[in-house]
């Protein structure tokens, strides 16, 4: 069998297989709710959103939690501006840009739960 056909049959087969393995991951992670975050800023934002959330008493705004979460789930962490080196608590500045506004926080990552330090809606 020439090797063009061979790879042929290969590709397809790996063709059906992908396609059986995205339906079957795509099943499985809708119904147990489980992500598969390997980049840093999916696995930051998601141990950020697992802790329970506080807020700094020196925070004066008032602080819209629906924004917070969607911030949580689609924004971006600015790893130029956050210290993810600092002890107890980590720092990071985390960013969202959609239509008509834009969203900046800073928060602490302690172990036990998270602390809004400052929120800025422009």
């Amino acid at each position: 069998m020439p090797f063009l056909k061979r790879l042929g049959y290969f590709l397809v087969g790996l063709s059906i297989g992908l396609i059986f393995l995205a339906f079957f991951l795509r099943k499985k992670t809708d119904e147990t709710g489980t992500e598969f975050c390997y980049f840093p800023n999916c696995r930051v934002l998601k141990e950020l959103r697992s802790k329970p959330m506080r807020t700094d008493p020196a925070l004066t705004v008032p602080i819209d939690t629906l924004l917070i979460q969607e911030l949580l789930r689609e924004g971006s962490v600015n790893f130029n501006a956050s210290d993810t080196k600092a002890s107890p608590c980590k720092l990071y500045r985390i960013e969202y840009e959609t239509e008509g506004y834009e969203m900046n926080i800073t928060l602490e990552n302690c172990q036990e739960y998270t602390l809004l330090k400052a929120y800025d809606r422009e």
